[in-house]
């Protein structure tokens, strides 16, 4: 008899507890060469973001401005303001942050992006 593949097991253990294999939420940071907020960024919060509840709720994905725009993006509106902070879940856009003033405020204004997540979430349970 044969192993079933790890991926199979997997998937099945996730249907199981309920739980999804793909991240429904994504972190977009919209950056370009020579962005010093964004290099300010990636030295203030860049080694903390993925080690946070808030990175397991919507995984960071970086965007260069400046190389072609991914296909799987193509219903999020570019920006050429750098660094832009997009939450999109399901390819659609769901709240934007403009620019990197320091770490509180970030942290503040992400928390605000994301119980944005949790709104609709309560919005489908009531539906």
């Amino acid at each position: 008899m044969m192993a079933k593949p790890v991926s199979t097991v997997l998937l099945a253990a996730s249907l199981l507890l309920g739980t999804s294999p793909a991240q429904a939420a994504e972190l977009l940071i919209l950056e370009q060469k020579g962005c010093a907020w964004c290099q300010r960024w990636n030295e203030e919060i860049a080694p903390v973001y993925p080690k946070t509840d808030l990175a397991t709720r919507a995984p960071l994905r970086r965007v260069d401005i400046d190389k072609p725009w991914p296909e799987d993006l193509s219903n999020i509106r570019k920006d050429v303001f750098t660094p832009t902070f997009v939450l999109i879940e399901e390819g659609e856009e769901i709240a934007r942050m403009r620019g990197y003033s320091g770490d509180e405020f970030f942290w503040f204004l992400l928390e605000e992006m994301l119980s944005k997540l949790d709104d609709g979430e309560q919005s489908n349970r009531a539906s």
